[in-house]
């Protein structure tokens, strides 16, 4: 089930690395000349507090290579793909077959519907950490030819932290999708919980109200510690790994007793 849900991945999965590879490249395209304009940084401290904090601009310098790649790609765009791969590939883990019909042949196999979905757990872990690996590579070896000269312990420790936020979010589409077989619900759910979880952290240190709770979101275990400068954080990884864990194992108790229509 592993390597079959991996083949059926064939196509997207090396489109998607390219896609980040690509958009890493237009990135350290760019450096070289924002590199040289102290103009940024009065730019981004003329902005308002929240905007700042929402974006992770709040104490950065663009004119170094890790505030750049921090506020140009690890802020924002870099989670929100991670996220759409892995929650689109956890919902279409379990309630996508059902919806096309598949399900069914899956279940007719020899496999207990735990291995099944435990496999379709193992892809799901195994794309993530692919693209993450793709995606730390090129931001090293791309780097390199514009001068960025990034840590490089720094660099996979961020994207270690990057693949664990995206899997808290694809394991929720999963259990979703596994409890409910529905892959509407399973998209739209961890969509929302993203975008809260988002604002909770990124307005957490400027709203006074929200800072109690700031430590829940996971994004505040991504980016709370800030990796690209400061490494690999093990207390947040725990946190994300324990948060993963309870939702696969809910993913497996919910498929395990569910009627499915065959």
């Amino acid at each position: 089930m592993l390597t079959k849900t991996l083949y059926d991945q064939r196509r997207a999965l090396p489109g998607w690395a390219l896609g980040l590879v690509l958009l890493v490249a237009m990135y350290v395209a760019i450096w070289p000349s924002v590199r040289d304009q102290p103009s940024m940084n009065q730019f981004l401290d003329q902005m308002p507090e929240a905007f700042r904090a929402l974006f992770a601009m709040s104490g950065a310098d663009m004119s170094t290579p890790v505030g750049y790649i921090q506020i140009e790609l690890l802020s924002f765009m870099a989670p929100l793909l991670f996220l759409v791969y892995t929650t689109g590939s956890g919902a279409g883990a379990v309630a996508g077959e059902e919806d096309r019909g598949t399900l069914a042949l899956l279940l007719a196999t020899p496999l207990t519907r735990r291995r099944i979905l435990l496999e379709k757990v193992g892809a799901l872990v195994l794309g993530t950490v692919l693209l993450a690996a793709a995606t730390g590579i090129a931001l090293l070896a791309e780097g390199m030819l514009a001068d960025m000269n990034l840590p490089t312990a720094k660099v996979f420790a961020a994207m270690t932290h990057l693949a664990l936020l995206a899997l808290v979010f694809g394991a929720l589409a999963l259990a979703l999708g596994a409890v409910t077989g529905r892959p509407a619900l399973s998209r739209s759910v961890p969509a929302v919980a993203a975008v809260l979880a988002y604002v909770l952290n990124g307005l957490g240190p400027v709203v006074s109200w929200l800072a109690p709770w700031q430590r829940y979101s996971p994004f505040y275990q991504y980016a709370g510690h800030d990796p690209l400068r400061h490494g690999f954080s093990i207390t947040a990884a725990v946190v994300s790994l324990a948060t993963i864990s309870v939702l696969i194992a809910v993913a497996v108790v919910g498929f395990s007793r569910r009627d499915v229509v065959r």
